[in-house]
């Protein structure tokens, strides 16, 4: 299926970190209430269309925009570059691509300046800006700290049906792996992607695409999460919770999804790790360990695998989705007795796993 995009001649911009993501809602008073009184985001601003929403260590306007509209979905993957003349170049690198590109000077949203946004080669609509409003950085401000404080913005995740074209076009852009999923006929399902020194800024996950499979913020400890879900439980919204508590194999971060009301999935994620040397190396997972999404080896919701939310093209009208035809995460994991294994032993296909830790889980157990 692969179809590499190429690579063009004009230097990619450089990007700094995934900066906010730009959703429609169907009901913003009910999105409201479950981004700002559940999940206790700040909002920098408001009005009767529009929220923008910040995490507590941010400094720039926003980290989430929630806009209302009549189909749920996704306007913007934005990320901040690292100077006005990066967005120049993004424009420039774009186009040579032959992707869609519009540019305002007075951004997209309130708060963001000079911007470009594009329908990249994989279908989603990605923005590139360095402008931006400062607003205050609410780390001292404990008197609005809550005991689940969402703190920053940490990854998007992306679904499309052609991960080694997605991952050769991202790694062009000048993203790196810092971990993927394989099979032992080199079959790719999923790749970590960073630009920032951490795992990710956003991941590749094969499947039906394009589509927006969740945006993570992070929170500082475990116990914030947990106190998420006793607040959902409380409030009787525990249906909500769509996975987990739970530790993850890949990225080692402790986590929880949740869907939002119109269904688009929020994972709250921490303690993952730093990925900023150059010779950081990849680290690869069989497809079949049980343990590379859940360390402890719970399995995994059929839905995780198959729902996800639209994404718009820049007229703001839903991009067709492709079907993946590569085999599927979900077939050689999810209800496929036989072709998972959590213990392993030599020559049972756990090279990746025993190159990863250094030693022979079999052996050991």
């Amino acid at each position: 299926m692969t179809n590499f995009v190429p690579t063009p001649t004009v230097p990619a911009p450089d990007i700094v970190r995934c900066a906010y993501m730009e959703i429609v809602v169907t009901d913003l008073a009910t999105s409201r209430a479950f981004y700002v009184d559940l999940l206790g985001l700040h909002v920098t601003e408001e009005d009767e269309t529009t929220i923008y929403l910040r995490s507590l260590e941010e400094f720039i306007h926003h980290n989430l925009v929630l806009r209302k509209g009549p189909i749920a979905a996704v306007a913007a993957f934005a990320y901040r570059v690292k100077s006005p003349a990066e967005v120049d170049a993004a424009e420039a690198y774009y186009k040579e691509l032959g992707c869609r590109v519009e540019r305002r000077k007075e951004g997209f949203t309130k708060g963001i300046g000079d911007s470009v946004r594009v329908e990249d080669p994989l279908g989603f609509p990605y923005e590139f800006f360095y402008e931006t409003e400062h607003v205050e950085r609410l780390t001292q401000r404990y008197d609005l700290y809550s005991a689940g404080e969402l703190v920053r913005l940490d990854h998007f995740n992306q679904v499309t049906p052609d991960v080694p074209k997605g991952r050769k076009y991202l790694e062009d852009l000048g993203f790196r792996v810092s971990e993927d999923i394989q099979d032992s006929d080199g079959v790719t399902y999923a790749a970590w992607m960073h630009r920032k020194q951490t795992v990710h800024d956003t991941a590749l996950t094969g499947g039906n695409g394009p589509r927006m499979h969740h945006v993570a913020f992070a929170t500082h400890e475990k116990h914030n999460i947990i106190q998420i879900c006793d607040k959902m439980g409380a409030l009787r919204i525990s249906d909500r919770i769509e996975r987990g508590p739970g530790r993850h194999g890949v990225s080692n971060a402790f986590y929880l999804y949740i869907l939002d009301p119109d269904g688009h999935r929020i994972e709250i994620y921490t303690q993952d790790y730093y990925t900023g040397d150059p010779d950081n190396p990849t680290i690869t997972w069989d497809v079949h360990d049980n343990q590379r999404r859940d360390w402890w080896g719970n399995p995994v919701v059929p839905s995780w695998y198959t729902e996800a939310s639209l994404v718009l093209d820049l007229d703001g009208n839903p991009q067709p989705v492709i079907e993946r035809t590569d085999a599927s995460e979900m077939a050689v994991t999810v209800g496929a007795d036989g072709f998972s294994y959590t213990r392993t032993t030599e020559g049972e296909g756990a090279g990746a796993v025993e190159q990863k830790k250094g030693f022979k889980l079999g052996a050991q157990l």
